[in-house]
This record gives C-alpha cells, sequence and structure tokens, in this order.
C-alpha cells in the first residue's frame, strides 16, 4: 500500500536576490527563489530547494496546486508529517515555534 505524501501550504517569493526558506507565517512556509515565475522556473526552483533542505530527491518534492500562484500546496513523497516536522526543524523552521499550524 502507498503512502499518501505529505502536503503543505507555501508561499513562494520569486525573483529574489537568493533562495532561501524564510520560515513559517500564518500557517505557510514561506520560500524565496532567484527564479523567475516564468515557464515554472521558480516551481522547480521551489522544488530543488525543499527537496536538498529536507534531503531528498528532487522528484520527491512537487508543487500539487497552485502552479501560477504565489500560495502553493507542496506535496512531499517518502516521508510522513513527524518525519517532514523533525526535518524542517532541524534546518531550522520548526512550524510549532512559529506558532502556526499546518494542513
Amino acid at each position: 500500500m502507498k503512502k499518501r505524501p505529505v502536503s503543505i501550504c507555501v508561499k513562494a517569493v520569486p525573483r529574489a536576490k537568493r533562495d532561501e526558506i524564510v520560515g513559517w507565517r500564518d500557517g505557510m512556509l514561506r520560500i524565496r527563489v532567484a527564479a523567475p515565475p516564468q515557464d515554472g522556473r521558480a516551481n522547480a526552483a521551489l522544488e530543488a530547494l525543499l527537496a536538498e533542505t529536507l534531503g531528498l530527491r528532487k522528484a520527491a518534492v512537487r508543487v500539487a496546486a497552485g502552479h501560477a500562484s504565489a500560495r502553493k500546496r507542496v506535496e512531499i513523497d517518502g516521508i510522513d508529517q513527524p518525519d517532514l516536522d523533525r526535518r524542517l526543524a532541524a534546518a531550522g523552521f520548526s512550524l510549532v515555534a512559529s506558532g502556526g499550524a499546518a494542513d
């Protein structure tokens, strides 16, 4: 039986100075990427940054909804919610410390 992917809400900011995860705000993970929002380049940069931060393959992270919007739903394969929370906390992005709530 295949596990369902974990889903998080992301607020993306394209054309930033550099690729970086800013942190949680209002239940969304804020991510800045240098790529422009053209031809899916910003989405690809967001997926790559999240995959690298989480220690996963690029293919395990995908924008599932909001492709042309700043607000996106990202699905992550290969981990469960507690593991996602641990990996983000280890990278310095704890949802609990931010006072937010995930979907």
